[in-house]
């Protein structure tokens, strides 16, 4: 650290008065950081849309204006897709790689105006809660712990995990804001179970493999 003001000497009492300014400098700023992660715990349990900064595909954040606060708007065309997304997935079963073939196919952009889906796309549609009316503020945490490089980091050309890693919240500490909802209730939760069911019974979790895997299902 290199003040513009300051003592620049070589002394042990300049030396001793940058470590105080580097631990005060050091100190405020993990107050502010605080201070704004209080700020908004305090917006999302008042239901306050704009900490959640965007809306996902299917709505239009609207900003915030003297009149009223910011919301979430629905797009028709978007929502449609949505529903019918959910709808192909809980009713004719099909796999997140059909739907994300379909979404492709359909032309529509995605939110960040690609005009290819990707699975984790999909994957993260099918979880959001915003889409049964109940947003969520605090799904996830920053841990200050090295993650193993995974197959994004390789691809990234990154030879050596950050120091920090993202990790999931339990559902119970999620804060709830209320939006337009696009599908029931009912349905969100099956979909929820059928992706639970896919990870339980994912080859990749298998301990012993057994002869018919891969081959045989039940009807039901």
């Amino acid at each position: 650290m290199e003040f513009v003001r300051g003592p620049r000497g070589d002394s042990p009492e300049d030396q001793l008065m940058v470590q105080f300014q580097g631990m005060f400098a050091e100190y405020e700023k993990a107050q502010l950081m605080e201070r704004y992660r209080r700020g908004k715990t305090y917006r999302a349990r008042s239901g306050a849309v704009n900490v959640l900064g965007g809306a996902p595909f299917g709505y239009r954040y609207l900003r915030k204006t003297p009149e009223c606060g910011a919301t979430y708007e629905i797009v028709e065309s978007e929502a449609a897709l949505v529903v019918e997304l959910f709808r192909r997935y809980t009713d004719d079963g099909a796999s997140i790689a059909d739907l994300t073939r379909w979404l492709t196919d359909s032309g529509t952009p995605t939110r960040t105006g690609k005009t290819r889906w990707d699975r984790s796309v999909v994957w993260g549609m099918l979880k959001n809660p915003a889409y049964q009316g109940q947003a969520a503020f605090g799904k996830t945490q920053i841990l200050h712990e090295s993650p193993g490089l995974n197959r994004r980091a390789r691809l990234e050309g990154r030879s050596t995990p950050r120091a920090v890693k993202t990790a999931d919240r339990p559902r119970e500490e999620w804060i709830t804001i209320p939006v337009p909802a696009l599908v029931t209730p009912a349905t969100f939760e099956r979909a929820a179970q059928r992706l639970a069911d896919n990870k339980r019974f994912a080859s990749r979790n298998s301990k012993v493999p057994s002869l018919l895997q891969g081959l045989s299902a039940c009807v039901s």
